[in-house]
């Protein structure tokens, strides 16, 4: 744990290796004589090794998502159960990869590796991309002399994790960024277009409609005033993202919120069920204790509630109550749940069955997310239509009144 604190430099090297062929590449290392001996330790005579300098304005390249990571581990995986050694399964891979930052970061791990580390020590030094139950499975793994099983059940963990993910941001991206270009376009009108309309009205001579004078009004308020409303929604949302990042009740009650919302609620309650039963399902058939499975599984529920939840659980079987009865206690989770953990508990096979809720409530996200697009569209549209519309019926109602007159 020591050497983890000690921070570390990015290095770029040419030597010659232990065939030798010419050979270069990146290492991380505390200090340039580190490096070297870290390349030493692998069979690499280096001729030079320099510190990698860092680019002018901030990080340079693509970030890598979670989704890389499970990318990564999936071809990890594949690579070990084909029986390639573990050293050359990371040249592979980072061959493979398009991918720089990427390719960095596996480069990293591979040096780690090969200098005589475990993997998951090695892969505890990036907890930016690799997190506590990822490098607590895979320690189980080399422990147990199955890192290539354990592998293969950890790539597919973060791939059904990141599917997921992907199905709640679905969810809410969609609707969220049609809402968004309709009040852009409703804003772009009231400043640009209403005001050239209203220009037309001053030469009538006569009272215009109640309604043609309402959205007049919005316009005239907009046009004064629109860089204080840009700047107020801005500092709204940055001030919603602060309050959630840093208090613990304000983003408790948005998950409290989030699990009562109509529709919403549905989905977050089958995402957290799912994630909390896929969780469990990998970590327990990892071979990792019940306690110490829940304490991880705490830790990727998504939800403050349920966070505390699996806590009280987690509590209640350290004390000696069933998981069965634990999960009952808490009044969350749906009996389809209990019952499979009750059959689990009493025949031995917690995980098989914990894997079929996960797989049951993942499919329902999934047609939720489905229904709910198909439904957000009319009303959308119908948002739409009556921003847009009912600012063209103000601007026309006049002319029309006019034409009647005449």
């Amino acid at each position: 744990m020591a050497t983890s604190a000690i921070k570390a430099y990015t290095f770029t090297f040419n030597g010659i290796d232990k065939n030798g062929r010419s050979t270069k590449g990146e290492i991380e290392a505390s200090s340039q004589s580190m490096a070297k001996a870290q390349l030493r330790r692998q069979g690499i005579k280096p001729k030079s090794v320099k510190r990698k300098s860092k680019p002018l304005f901030g990080s340079s390249g693509k970030a890598i998502k979670p989704a890389d990571i499970a990318v990564f581990t999936r071809q990890l995986a594949t690579m070990m159960k084909a029986g390639v050694p573990l050293v050359q399964s990371f040249d592979v891979v980072a061959d493979g990869l398009d991918h720089a930052n990427l390719r960095t970061l596996v480069n990293s791990i591979k040096n780690d590796v090969a200098s005589g580390s475990g993997l998951a020590p090695a892969l505890e030094k990036h907890p930016k991309y690799f997190d506590d139950l990822f490098c607590s499975l895979i320690a189980s793994g080399e422990a147990s002399g199955t890192l290539e099983v354990m592998l293969d059940r950890v790539a597919t963990y973060k791939e059904k994790s990141e599917q997921l993910k992907a199905k709640i941001k679905k969810a809410m991206t969609y609707p969220i960024a049609v809402i968004i270009v309709a009040l852009v376009v409703t804003g772009i009108l009231l400043v640009k277009v209403v005001p050239q309309f209203a220009e037309t009205f001053s030469s009538f001579g006569s009272e215009l409609p109640a309604f043609t004078l309402f959205v007049l009004s919005i316009s005239n308020f907009a046009q004064e005033w629109w860089f204080i409303i840009l700047l107020g929604i801005i500092a709204t949302v940055y001030a919603f993202k602060e309050a959630k990042r840093r208090s613990v009740a304000f983003s408790e009650a948005l998950d409290r919120l989030a699990l009562k919302a109509p529709i919403i609620g549905d989905i977050v309650f089958n995402s957290v069920v799912a994630r909390f039963s896929r969780t469990l399902a990998t970590t327990f058939a990892a071979g990792v204790p019940l306690v110490e499975a829940l304490e991880s599984t705490a830790g990727a529920a998504g939800n403050s509630v349920y966070t505390k939840a699996i806590n009280q659980i987690k509590d209640d079987v350290t004390t000696g109550s069933s998981l069965y009865n634990s999960i009952k206690a808490t009044g969350l989770f749906p009996n389809m749940l209990l019952q499979m953990v009750s059959i689990g508990e009493e025949s031995g096979s917690l995980d098989e069955m914990l894997d079929k809720v996960a797989n049951h409530y993942e499919e329902m996200v999934d047609n939720a997310v489905d229904s709910l697009s198909s439904l957000m569209e009319p009303i959308i549209m119908s948002i739409l239509g009556v921003l847009v519309g009912g600012l063209m019926i103000a601007m026309y109602l006049p002319i029309f009144m006019l034409g009647s007159v005449v």
